[in-house]
């Protein structure tokens, strides 16, 4: 995130005109990437398709399965199965042919995720140790170390504790967690998910309150949301209802609708009768989602609706990644549809 001004500086040069295509694609993904982790996913898309599109222009193949990647996670997350299986059927047809190893991992990890997402957690394994196994950093694979919290939950789910057990102490003993907050939170969330009953709670509170763990909301939730299964299955069932709200709250916001679902199935376990939680459809609409819904099926940017309702891009970002949810739609195309038939606000 440090790094955003000056990565901005080199889009901006070559849309002025400059020639540095290869920097600003690498900018484009370091951008994008960030974003992604960031739970700026409104502001991930744009960066995605433009970095697909200059690639294409540019004939820069290899990097273009870089796009299709950031794409392909996005769709994962938001549950556009379809889309991501395409990508990343692009990827793995492209790749292997050309032993370009990395691009066969970059697709592992979008369909682990999508895995992830639907509780397929057989797949998810095997997705996850074709890119690193467990109890080991694959060698000259960078993001395997992105892999901690995913290989964890999916060998704990499966039944493979040892395994889990193994993987958590291997990224200790590599001293990871000292790279960045980013990586203590999902190390010590990867740690609370292996450990027994009795030592879970105190390590998944470790890990919730790791300084700055907020900055990277989806991973946070995530946590939260096998934090509010551990404790419903220990019968705690008033503390487990506070991290599955919180987990879906935060999901509905990202427009994570099957990690929503998910979180959603938690909570009515709880006994909860949350109906449709916080309403669906576009009745639910607060009168600001509603015109800032309006502006975006119209094909104003985040900046021009902000522009026009004295809101800044990022509130109005956010105000999208709640209101999608409520209208069972994951991307601004989809919003004329879904606002279809909306009867007129009452003078």
């Amino acid at each position: 995130t440090g790094c955003r001004a000056a990565l901005w500086r080199i889009l901006r040069d070559r849309r002025e005109g400059g020639r540095a295509i290869t920097l600003s694609l690498h900018a484009l993904s370091l951008l994008g990437l960030d974003h992604f982790m960031t739970g700026e996913w409104e502001e991930l898309q744009p960066l995605a398709d433009e970095h697909t599109r200059l690639c294409e222009t540019h004939n820069y193949r290899v990097l273009q399965c870089i796009g299709w990647y950031l794409q392909a996670m996005l769709a994962a997350a938001r549950g556009d199965d379809a889309t991501m299986r395409m990508l990343t059927d692009q990827m793995t047809r492209w790749a292997p042919p050309r032993r370009v190893g990395l691009v066969v991992r970059l697709a592992a990890q979008a369909r682990m995720l999508s895995a992830l997402s639907h509780g397929d957690f057989e797949a998810a394994y095997q997705h996850a140790t074709t890119i690193t196994q467990p109890g080991e950093l694959a060698d000259h694979v960078p993001h395997a170390l992105w892999l901690t919290l995913d290989l964890t939950e999916a060998a704990v789910r499966t039944g493979r504790h040892a395994q889990a057990a193994a993987h958590v102490a291997a990224v200790r003993q590599a001293g990871v967690a000292a790279i960045s907050p980013r990586q203590a939170l999902t190390i010590e969330g990867a740690a609370a998910i292996a450990a027994p009953d009795h030592e879970a709670a105190a390590l998944f509170e470790r890990a919730l309150t790791v300084p700055g763990a907020d900055r990277w909301p989806f991973d946070r939730a995530r946590i939260q949301l096998t934090f509010g299964e551990r404790l419903r299955r220990m019968k705690a069932t008033t503390d487990a209802r506070a991290h599955l709200t919180a987990a879906l709250d935060t999901f509905q916001r990202l427009g994570a609708v099957p990690w929503a679902a998910r979180a959603g199935h938690e909570l009515r376990a709880t006994g909860l009768a949350i109906g449709h939680l916080a309403g669906t459809g576009p009745a639910s609409l607060t009168p600001q989602q509603r015109e800032i819904a309006t502006l975006a099926a119209a094909g104003l940017t985040n900046k021009q609706i902000g522009e026009r309702l004295y809101l800044s891009p990022r509130t109005v970002a956010t105000h999208l990644h709640q209101l999608f949810p409520k209208l069972g739609v994951t991307t601004r195309a989809a919003l004329r549809d879904a606002l279809a038939g909306l009867p007129p606000e009452r003078p």
